[in-house]
């Protein structure tokens, strides 16, 4: 999904993690379809890498 790349949500939690925008990104990437999907079309070490960076363990 391009448009996860490039998620201004996304970009507020790389600034600023503890934000109420910040959060909402965390929360959202959670359950989103779009945010799945895009996880799963990623090579295996980047998937770890960014589930590392956003603490998503579903996708270690």
């Amino acid at each position: 999904m391009a448009i996860c790349t490039n998620c201004p949500f996304r970009a507020q939690y790389k600034r600023r993690p503890n934000s109420l925008l910040g959060r909402l990104w965390r929360w959202h990437a959670g359950w989103c379809p779009g945010w799945n999907a895009y996880m799963k079309s990623l090579p295996q070490e980047e998937r770890a890498d960014l589930a590392k960076r956003y603490q998503l363990k579903r996708f270690l």
